[in-house]
């Protein structure tokens, strides 16, 4: 089984990403993690049920709507939601989840490893761990 830092690394290095709770609120996190992964030059889908284009991309309101399966999920909602997106998530047949800090409970994490979802949890939000893993380039 993977450690933490193997599904870091595995996780990061990703190609296409969804952002669930996706935000147009710059102040948000959910815009936050969506614009870092962009400028990583990630492949990313904003997704949130409540809001239809972000920074000119379309937003999707749920996973089963995206155009590709993501290689990793990046979730920004409360835990009651997350908790909720679980089943979707393996009913699109995605295997990683990143939990940004304010996301996890543990009944979500139980119920997507149990499921076969590789985790990230009660660590480094995506951003963090995009600059100091090396895919963002640090200002001169």
């Amino acid at each position: 089984m993977e450690d933490m830092n193997q599904r870091i690394e595995k996780m990061l290095a990703a190609k296409t990403f969804a952002v669930v709770g996706a935000s147009a609120n710059p102040e948000k996190y959910g815009y936050i993690a969506y614009k870092t992964l962009k400028a990583a030059g990630k492949t990313v889908y904003p997704v949130n049920p409540t809001a239809q284009v972000i920074e000119g991309d379309t937003c999707y309101p749920k996973i089963a709507d995206l155009p590709q399966t993501p290689d990793v999920v990046v979730g920004v909602i409360p835990p009651p939601r997350t908790e909720k997106l679980i089943p979707q998530l393996v009913e699109a047949g995605i295997h990683n989840l990143w939990l940004q800090p304010g996301a996890e409970s543990a009944a979500a994490v139980e119920d997507a490893e149990a499921n076969g979802i590789a985790t990230v949890h009660s660590g480094p939000c995506i951003m963090v761990g995009l600059r100091t893993h090396g895919y963002l380039k640090r200002p001169s």
